[in-house]
């Protein structure tokens, strides 16, 4: 339900967490064009997808730009320098570790020059940063074990969770219990995508095996009793808009179930995805809520706590972020 608001105020000052990014669907496009020409190789991003799987064929290709250490380090930097430069005072891309095999080497090396580079970013940038390493499904059990296994081994003040990521209706959550496991015994927050494709079950079952966050989760609005179960839990659904109409899974913004999730009480992030591949980024995604969905800016500014509240983030880091949200709420334009 849209609010009337008659204060404006600048998006990109208030204080919030990007919290579902795809490292390497994070890259800049100028970034991509030159790596790219770089490795010898053609690179064109659609302007429309298909379906999933047309989306994900771009992200690998994407993915084959990066070739050595110093075009991973020149990402993250990248990534988080973009976060702030929209506002964000943390920040949570997402990765699998041995994305980089055949190239750089494997998961646990990648896992070394990430968070070497991540150190840094923070550093250089100014703002708070931790990896979510993830388990790609259609990779299988096994496998995301492995990558469960290589998170909790790594820095926990540079690793902050655990997702899976690809496809939920192929390869249910279930068949990755063990991974999630090993990650929550080693405290680190569960993430899985869940409820993007997949329906309300899906992203119940993401609840049932202990879920932090579920990244999408759109369906829950198809379930009444879901929607509230979640409004009484301290789970946030990660959303990302222009990402979920882009790969098809909900049909137009008009359709988008982000006001009935916010209407029904559930705690909602707001999210790019993969700002490379749809042409969006966080600041894009808080403008949307406020132009295309008539969200006032004292619903903006919850969003907002809510995406730091729900981070991994410190908490000196979370309340000095939250007084941020109370003053940017106490001035108008």
């Amino acid at each position: 339900m849209a609010q009337s608001d008659p204060a404006r105020r600048n998006l990109r000052e208030l204080p919030k967490a990007h919290l579902h990014l795809h490292l390497v669907g994070s890259m800049r496009p100028e970034t991509l064009t030159a790596l790219a020409a770089e490795a010898g190789m053609a690179t064109a991003i659609p302007e429309s997808f298909v379906d999933f799987r047309h989306f994900y064929s771009t992200y690998v290709l994407a993915n084959r730009v990066i070739r050595d250490a110093e075009d991973l380090g020149r990402l993250v930097l990248e990534v988080v320098e973009d976060a702030a430069i929209d506002g964000a005072v943390w920040v949570e891309p997402t990765l699998y570790l041995d994305s980089f095999t055949e190239v750089i080497g494997p998961g646990e090396l990648i896992l070394d020059i990430v968070a070497d580079a991540m150190r840094s970013a923070r550093d250089e940038v100014g703002i708070g940063a931790r990896l979510i390493v993830s388990a790609d499904r259609d990779l299988g059990p096994a496998d995301a074990l492995r990558q469960a296994r290589l998170a909790a081994r790594g820095d926990p003040g540079v690793i902050g969770g655990f997702g899976l990521v690809n496809d939920e209706l192929a390869y249910p959550i279930e068949d990755f219990t063990e991974a999630l496991e090993v990650a929550k015994d080693a405290g680190l927050a569960l993430v899985p995508h869940a409820g993007e494709f997949g329906g309300p079950d899906h992203v119940s079952a993401a609840l049932g095996l202990g879920a932090a966050r579920i990244q999408h989760g759109i369906a829950a609005a198809a379930d009444k009793a879901l929607l509230g179960r979640l409004a009484r839990s301290d789970v946030c659904l990660d959303v990302c808009p222009t990402s979920n109409v882009a790969v098809g899974a909900v049909e137009s913004l008009k359709a988008h179930p982000l006001p009935a999730l916010v209407d029904s009480g559930v705690q909602v992030s707001l999210n790019a995805d993969d700002s490379l591949l749809f042409g969006c980024s966080l600041l894009s995604e808080y403008e949307l809520a406020r132009d295309a969905f008539g969200f006032s800016d004292r619903r903006i500014a919850a969003i907002a706590g809510s995406s730091i509240v729900h981070s991994t983030a410190p908490e000196p880091l979370k309340s000095a972020a939250e007084a941020g949200i109370r003053r940017w709420l106490d001035r108008a334009e």
